[in-house]
């Protein structure tokens, strides 16, 4: 199998290719320009420069698809990523699943995994497609060695102008990043509870993230801090959290990590099915408890 991989962000360059490798020979166009994304295993790289809009980026990706005979396109599922993926959908006349995390392919037979409802269901398809977008955390990164051999190619300018870019307000942490995460749900109470929340965060060498009641309703913190589906979807080590239910829109932003300790004072919360460690009690008392053994 020959696969095209895109991505304009190569931390989801590098878990595409981890995951990718050993399951058919991949080639990655990219706009980043990082000499790491070479020890990837990829069969070339190829750097992206020129105009930089979904719609040029799209036909030129078209066109390497028809004339190097590939099967499958795999795009990172990022904003420039799913504007990409439809461009090429139609253009090609190809079918496409977005937001998969998982993908198996024989001959024209690909079965993929994504979620569904709002996270609440795995939905487990058959089908013909040839595009799919990933969402991140699919794998981890993962170098290979080796050093795959890598070229530029000037994208033409198309029929879409960008008269102006207003940058949005930067992230203040990728969660996806952190190995340990300390999340705090509407268990909390109030929003003075962070600041009582913060030591025991820097304790144990962690980042604190929220529910989406936490990040969006009640505004305690910042919106790039939410964890679930229509949030940072993240697979740290340890995830603890803090008066959290464990609706399973929450669920779908964590649920890939490896271990997960909740505290909660509701022993029916939905989240105790999902913790490996659960405690049953008022987070203002087990938090102090445990800074004291730590």
């Amino acid at each position: 199998m020959k696969f095209m991989i895109f991505s304009d962000a190569s931390d989801l360059s590098k878990q595409i290719m981890t995951y990718l490798r050993g399951k058919g020979d991949f080639f990655l166009y990219t706009t980043e320009d990082r000499p790491e994304l070479l020890s990837y295993g990829a069969t070339k790289v190829t750097v992206l420069k020129g105009d930089q809009t979904p719609e040029s980026l799209s036909s030129f990706l078209s066109s390497e698809f028809k004339s190097n005979g590939f099967d499958s396109i795999f795009i990172a599922s990022s904003v420039i990523g799913r504007d990409v993926a439809s461009y090429l959908a139609q253009s090609l006349g190809l079918k496409a699943v977005p937001e998969i995390y998982d993908v198996s392919i024989n001959g024209s037979n690909v079965k993929t995994k994504r979620y569904g409802l709002g996270g609440k269901v795995v939905l487990e398809e058959e089908s013909d497609a040839k595009i799919f977008t990933f969402i991140p955390g699919i794998s981890d990164d993962n170098p290979s060695g080796g050093n795959s051999p890598s070229e530029s190619k000037e994208i033409q300018k198309g029929r879409v102008t960008i008269t102006a870019v207003k940058p949005k307000k930067g992230r203040e942490v990728d969660l996806e990043k952190a190995s340990i995460i300390v999340s705090v749900g509407r268990g909390l109470g109030k929003k003075e509870g962070i600041q009582q929340i913060e030591p025991f965060v820097k304790m144990v060498k962690g980042e604190l993230a929220g529910s989406r009641p936490v990040c969006l309703d009640y505004k305690w913190l910042s919106e790039d801090r939410q964890v679930g589906y229509s949030g940072r979807k993240v697979k740290p080590k340890i995830y603890i959290a803090l008066g959290i239910s464990g609706q399973i829109q929450h669920i779908a932003g964590m649920r890939d990590s490896k271990i997960v300790i909740a505290v909660n004072k509701d022993k029916s919360a939905p989240i105790f099915q999902e913790a490996d460690y659960g405690i049953v009690g008022d987070l203002y008392q087990v938090v102090p408890k445990i800074m004291s053994y730590l």
